[in-house]
């Protein structure tokens, strides 16, 4: 998400420990017991040291959001009874969550007296037994009967994957709970076990070739994937989220706010890649030129997504009605079934967004379900739109297949490593399809900071904790797997979300959120058993504030963190290589800054001064990036990578600035870090922002194509012939990065 500029070196240090509270209201102690009872936060740390407690409105409004009636005290502590009783209402609980030979103890609540066994069924359809452990508890009264719990052992032997524990009770009845068995670590991946792999960050949108129609696309990774690998020697491909958003415009330019997380955006499909188009006839091929070319206008300085949707669902349309033979077909239908409801799901909303537009929210009410009699009635009328947007999911499937081939025919280690947002959009196809799984009264976002001290709300439902146990975590599973599928890894934006996530409650801003805490060994867990099962590597953004113990989890767990070089202060020192971790990807920028030439040259001070968004006025403020920057300049100097005395600012030359890009990264080179990634804009010496937080319409977030050092946009193809591409990369392998003096 939105990341923090150069940290300044701090004044004072805050040790105060006044306590800040949001609201005057203080909660009742019942109330504070029946947060802490569902995770919610009744207090944390904020920025400036300070424990700031969380008002009794913020309590109550999160804690209906989950299902609590908090109408008034009564109902408070009818709440917290119910709380406490609910596992011994359930015979097994939904969901078993443990790593590779640990053997749970698992609870199983019986009417005290029943005789009960237990077996597992392993995902291969084995059946094991499960042994009881002699543990007495005492029974409970639950609803006027007496309830009794045992004690069973799941197998510490039990296979890594999704199985099945089912209690066998002497009425006959059964009862099940999914059981999941995860990896205790990540093993290294053996690009990097005794070594490190370096590669290329890419918003694959912005990197468009002559080919391509206005906006990058899978066509285009393939082929970066393809040199990159074969002439630069880097092992990866870091693509921005390629998740779907709506197909009808204005479609959202965000990779970070998608429809969905779990399918992709047709936009990327190179039309001219698809079998069909040898079935076409010479008008029909005609007219897909036609609006390629369309496409190709409409996007010239900046990417214009809804025009080139435009065009480009019209050529695939008509790809789509091309006759398909007896062999495609069934691939088309196989592919389908292996995708299952989901799949239909999203390609239903699809149709039903095209047909009643968004949000949702506004359809008519038979339609906001997609299990209602009238959704399947409107799926059968629309059965052919329906198939074209699962179609089009089946074309991206089969692109992204063959860039992955490319990327390791070309000598790459990993590949194409995968980018997973934060969340989705609040109209979008999630948010429709997966129902209570989320929670739509309250947003996603992040406490106030020393950036943003209002806090920020980023307008996504949040997963419900206890609904995606009683799922059996499956929407989560699926989602993974989905993105992992012929790839090499996956980056996790703002991995945070997977132990912790700040709330905001419809109708209050985001500094009168709280956290609300998941099941991260679950989380974690289940996301290294699906990555160990395609053996893809795990990057975690954890930039900024994180919970207590989130970095160790990550490095107990196998997973690489996120270092990025301009945040590597500590005690208000620039931090030297090889003080970074080594189970992490440094990389000089990210793509919430701009790239190290815009960085160096203070085009991140000037787009701000021009939107506004500057508390001092534009020289202050160059003035004082320039100085952290060049402090940061004579750190890299002084390990032999610059000549010493080197400063650089809004008026140096492109050499200048070039031979302090180069140095930055050898800098890096200079880490332990086991992962180390270039910006493709970097090749090329950009210097606009793709993005800049803080702003929506005022500034063209993620449309920006790549550019070269005068503001023109590049082909892929420039890119490919840039020397300074050559350089970098010579850096990366780790030769001589030094420059001349």
């Amino acid at each position: 998400m939105n990341s923090a500029p150069v940290p300044q070196p701090a004044p004072t240090s805050w040790s105060d420990p006044t306590v800040a509270t949001i609201e005057t209201t203080t909660p009742s102690p019942a109330l504070i017991e029946l947060a802490h009872a569902y995770g919610v936060a009744t207090e944390y740390n904020g920025w400036k040291g300070a424990l700031v407690q969380t008002g009794q409105e913020t309590l109550r409004a999160v804690l209906a959001a989950l299902g609590a009636d908090v109408a008034d005290e009564d109902a408070v502590h009818r709440s917290l009874r119910e709380h406490h009783e609910q596992p011994w209402r359930r015979v097994l609980p939904p969901t078993v969550v443990c790593r590779y030979g640990d053997g749970p103890w698992v609870p199983v609540h019986v009417p005290h007296g029943t005789m009960m066994w237990c077996t597992v069924e392993l995902e291969n359809g084995e059946v094991w037994n499960a042994s009881q452990v002699e543990r007495w508890v005492e029974p409970r009264e639950i609803d006027g009967r007496l309830v009794g719990e045992a004690t069973i052992e799941v197998p510490n032997n039990v296979p890594l994957g999704w199985h099945t524990l089912t209690a066998h009770l002497e009425d006959g009845s059964t009862h099940t709970a999914t059981l999941i068995v995860t990896p205790r670590s990540l093993p290294l991946h053996p690009a990097i076990e005794h070594g490190r792999v370096w590669g290329l960050m890419s918003q694959i949108y912005a990197a468009r070739s002559e080919g391509s129609w206005g906006i990058g696309d899978l066509g285009d990774l393939a082929e970066t994937a393809s040199w990159a690998g074969e002439e630069l020697g880097a092992d990866f491909v870091l693509v921005n989220p390629l998740h779907a958003a709506q197909p009808v415009p204005p479609i959202e330019a965000s990779p970070y706010l998608p429809a969905t997380r779990r399918f992709a955006s047709p936009l990327y499909i190179r039309v001219e890649d698809v079998a069909e188009m040898a079935l076409l006839s010479d008008a029909e091929r005609d007219r897909v030129r036609e609006l390629a070319d369309l496409a190709r206008s409409s996007s010239t300085r900046l990417i214009d997504r809804d025009a080139v949707w435009a065009a480009k669902g019209q050529a695939l349309a008509m790809l789509f009605t091309a006759s398909r033979s007896t062999r495609r077909q069934r691939q088309f239908d196989r592919y389908v079934r292996s995708e299952g409801d989901g799949l239909v799901d999203f390609a239903t909303w699809c149709a039903l967004v095209e047909e009643y537009g968004m949000p949702w929210q506004q359809w008519p009410e038979e339609l906001r379900s997609p299990r209602s009699e009238a959704v399947a009635a409107f799926r059968e009328e629309q059965a052919e739109n329906v198939e074209f947007h699962m179609w089009l999911q089946w074309q991206i499937r089969l692109q992204l297949e063959q860039a992955q081939r490319e990327a390791l025919e070309a000598g790459m280690e990993i590949g194409v490593i995968h980018d997973l947002a934060v969340g989705v959009h609040p109209d979008g196809s999630d948010s429709w399809a997966l129902g209570d799984a989320l929670v739509h009264a309250v947003s996603v976002g992040a406490p106030p900071d020393q950036f943003n001290q209002q806090g920020q709300g980023w307008a996504q439902p949040p997963w419900h904790p206890g609904r995606l146990a009683e799922l059996g975590y499956a929407p989560y599973r699926d989602m993974l797997r989905t993105v992992l599928r012929d790839s090499g890894g996956i980056r996790i934006d703002h991995i945070l979300g997977l132990f912790r996530l700040w709330w905001i409650p419809q109708g209050m801003s985001p500094k009168d959120g709280t956290y609300v805490g998941y099941d991260s060994a679950a989380l974690i867990g289940i996301l290294a058993l699906e990555a160990h099962r395609v053996g893809a590597i795990v990057i975690g953004e954890d930039l900024g504030v994180v919970a207590p113990t989130l970095r160790e989890t990550m490095l107990e767990r196998g997973i690489h963190g996120t270092s990025i070089l301009w945040f590597e202060w500590k005690d208000s020192q620039f931090l030297p290589p090889e003080a970074y971790r080594q189970l992490c990807m440094a990389t000089v920028t990210t793509h919430d800054l701009p790239p190290s030439a815009g960085y160096l040259t203070l085009e991140h001070v000037a787009v701000r001064g021009e939107l506004g968004l500057l508390e001092n006025s534009i020289e202050e403020e160059k003035a004082s990036e320039a100085r952290s920057i060049n402090t940061v300049v004579a750190a890299v100097a002084a390990r032999g990578l610059l000549p010493e005395g080197t400063t650089v600012d809004s008026d140096s030359s492109q050499d200048q600035v070039d031979d302090v890009v180069a140095a930055l990264h050898a800098y890096l080179v200079q880490s332990p870090a086991r992962i180390l990634g270039v910006a493709v804009p970097d090749l090329v010496g950009d210097r606009r922002p793709v993005n800049q937080p803080g702003t929506d319409k005022e500034y063209p977030n993620w449309k920006v194509p790549v550019s070269g050092a005068d503001g023109n946009p590049v082909t892929l193809e420039q890119i490919e012939a840039s020397a300074f591409a050559q350089r970098l990369a010579s850096v990366m392998r780790g030769e001589d990065g030094r420059a001349e003096g």
